[in-house]
């Protein structure tokens, strides 16, 4: 196995590779990814130095925590701190953030995963009081003294949202949208998670693969793709499925982001190596549906920093074609 650089996350005290794996795809809402292929990802991300996996309980209903488990029973060296997610199986309403919940959802993802303990839970973008409740944390603080989590996050939608779990003294982690098409966080968030000692982990971090280069705007999506049927938000947050900024907008502003690239790079991972160089990150969590999608990904943390050049260029582009759509609301 490769090694990569590692960073501690936040409150947790665990170090985890700067590139991790978000397992969203190997779950649903991609289009079909098969049991022999979402091995393969996972066996070619542990190869190429990643240490950290994301996943939720609802990635295919399980399905996401289920090959994960099953991949780490058989690769017992690997490693990998696996960070889960928890409160999308109900209706979102604050009131069905309770103790009694949270085990329930704990003890179905202990089995999926075939651990006794979660390295990390995280509330999986409640609704926004859930982050202003003495309760929910409380709760939360009961599921690390019962030794059912090792620690908790949050995982949000705005930067008025993490700032409030950032306040909390128990929140180990964050995580939030990231990338050069999503810079507020930069404006607001980093700097207050680093002085709280709290990780940030950037998800959604080639905003739903626009920042690949590869799509026009004639590109078609499956149906079971959430980038076919979420597009305005009509399943969930629509800044989920291209960090909410417009298809055809987006197509365009990544041309202009592909020529950032250096001639020994690529637009995906110099979008990566973006996020990793931003003060306070501690991993970026990229998807993949196959194995040489993992191993380009992981390859973005042995690129070199990005140049003074090339930030500000970043900048200027999100300025110019992006602040308007998105700035305001999130």
């Amino acid at each position: 196995m490769r090694r990569m650089e590692q960073r501690v996350l936040g409150r947790t005290g665990r170090n985890v590779s700067v590139v991790g794996l978000g397992t969203w795809q190997l779950g649903a809402d991609w289009g079909d990814v098969a049991d022999e292929d979402a091995i393969a990802v996972l066996d070619a991300a542990v190869e190429s130095g990643v240490t950290f996996f994301d996943t939720a309980d609802v990635y295919g209903d399980g399905r996401s925590e289920q090959l994960i488990g099953r991949y780490l029973s058989e690769r017992p060296d690997a490693g990998v701190f696996v960070a889960t997610k928890m409160g999308r199986r109900v209706e979102q309403l604050p009131e069905n953030y309770v103790l009694d919940n949270f085990r329930a959802w704990n003890d179905r993802s202990r089995k999926n995963l075939g651990v006794d303990t979660l390295d990390l839970v995280q509330l999986h973008c409640p609704p926004t009081a859930v982050h202003s409740s003495d309760e929910v944390f409380d709760a939360l603080d009961t599921l690390v003294a019962e030794q059912r989590i090792a620690a908790y996050g949050v995982s949000v939608e705005t930067c008025a949202e993490a700032l409030t779990a950032i306040a909390r003294p128990g929140t180990a982690s964050v995580q939030i949208i990231l990338n050069p098409f999503r810079l507020k966080p930069l404006e607001e968030v980093l700097h207050a998670a680093a002085e709280a000692g709290v990780g940030i982990i950037a998800r959604v971090p080639l905003a739903s693969g626009l920042l690949s280069g590869r799509y026009t705007k004639d590109t078609v999506f499956a149906d079971d793709d959430h980038r076919t049927y979420n597009r305005h938000g009509e399943a969930f947050d629509q800044g989920e499925t291209f960090s909410g900024v417009d298809f055809a907008t987006g197509v365009e502003a990544a041309a202009e982001f592909a020529a950032l690239a250096g001639p020994d790079s690529t637009p995906a991972r110099t979008a990566l190596r973006w996020i990793i160089q931003q003060p306070g990150v501690t991993s970026v969590i990229p998807g993949a549906r196959s194995a040489g999608q993992a191993r380009a990904n992981a390859a973005a943390a042995d690129e070199p920093p990005l140049p003074g050049s090339t930030l500000d260029a970043v900048r200027d582009l999100y300025d110019r074609r992006i602040r308007a759509q998105v700035h305001g609301r999130w």
